[in-house]
């Protein structure tokens, strides 16, 4: 039996859908929601709701909710917690619970489709490829399998997340991606993917991103750099995106404080490099990152950090942030200093503060 038939039996013997987003969707995860609902309609459920949490505040992110009327609900862990036994809980673009979601850690989920690097996948169906370039390109194939209707929202929203997930089919593409966006092309709006490619930019979201450029430190081919505090969590990638395009630079990770956290974001060229280990290498006795050999992210909880400056300043607070954040990332990548030698010192050894703070899920 095909994924996708597996997947419309198990829907079929459902009266309630639960869609669980990632925290701060992007069109992969909206997209791919989407078509799960759809599915599931096929499949006879008439329940359905998509969840998220945090933000959606990047203009791209926004401008696509709004351009396909998209019926988001924010989460609420009681909406998942104890259920009937025919309401299904589905995760798209992410797959364990408390990891990048609100999602208490023991709560069942019945269906994970997902393309990100995970472990501890445990649900009643279960479609995991690393592989593949985005999410949406899984459920693109079992819309099509299943001889569910295209129409012109469904399809340009498809077509747009696998877009931007692989940066115009420049980043982590497969040929799964484009014969998905073979099979799209004839139902999308090109009018609406040309709105959705250009939406307005927020002055926030610029001047977080000329801050990450006068911030940037580079070493070799790897640069490194912060917005300090910022209120746009989306401009991280959006810097990020940018300054790995400037000559020589090769890996770019720019981070900054939004709320209470430290936001993280990578992107990298380097074959030698799989930024999403990276990340998680560095960070994982602090927080929570990860990601693709390409491209990647990751959270850290304040923490400590804002206990060191109770009495001082936010100044002091990106101060010293910045300070131990690059350390750890000039030691965890074994940069060469100023002066030629490999950095070696903790983020403890830069600031005197130690360098746990925590742990959170992502």
């Amino acid at each position: 039996m095909s994924k996708s038939a597996e997947l419309h039996d198990l829907l079929a013997d459902g009266e309630e859908l639960t869609i669980v987003c990632h925290n701060n969707p992007d069109p992969d995860c909206l997209a791919s929601a989407l078509a799960l609902g759809r599915i599931a309609a096929h499949a006879g459920i008439d329940e359905r709701r998509i969840l998220y949490s945090g933000d959606i505040s990047h203009q791209q992110n926004r401008a696509f909710v709004n351009l396909l009327e998209l019926d988001l609900q924010q989460f609420d862990p009681e909406s998942v917690g104890e259920r009937a036994a025919d309401s299904l809980v589905a995760f798209v673009d992410h797959s364990v619970p408390g990891v990048n979601n609100e999602v208490p850690e023991d709560v069942p989920v019945d269906v994970v489709i997902d393309h990100h690097p995970a472990e501890g996948i445990d649900a009643r169906f279960a479609d995991h490829r690393e592989e593949v370039g985005a999410t949406a390109t899984i459920l693109t194939e079992y819309v099509h399998e299943l001889d569910v209707a295209f129409d012109q929202t469904l399809a340009t929203g498809l077509l747009f997340a696998i877009r931007r997930e692989t940066l115009g089919f420049l980043r982590g593409v497969t040929g799964d991606e484009y014969d998905a966006a073979r099979i799209l092309h004839e139902f999308a709006d090109p009018d609406m993917l040309r709105r959705l490619s250009t939406p307005a930019v927020s002055g926030a979201t610029v001047d977080a991103i000329a801050d990450a450029v006068d911030n940037r430190v580079v070493r070799g081919s790897v640069l490194i750099s912060h917005v300090g505090r910022t209120n746009e969590r989306d401009a991280l990638p959006q810097a990020a995106d940018y300054l790995a395009t400037l000559e020589g630079v090769e890996t770019a990770i720019v981070f900054g404080i939004v709320d209470d956290e430290i936001e993280l974001s990578a992107r990298s060229t380097d074959s030698r490099v799989h930024v999403g280990n990276v990340l998680r290498d560095i960070f994982e006795d602090v927080g929570s990152a990860g990601g693709h050999r390409e491209m990647a992210g990751g959270q850290i909880p304040l923490g400590v950090f804002a206990d060191l400056t109770a009495d001082g300043t936010d100044a002091e607070l990106v101060g010293i942030v910045a300070r131990v954040v690059t350390n750890r990332l000039v030691s965890g990548l074994k940069l060469a200093d100023e002066s030629g030698a490999s950095g070696g010192s903790s983020a403890s050894d830069t600031s005197g503060a130690p360098a746990e703070s925590g742990t959170d899920g992502a």
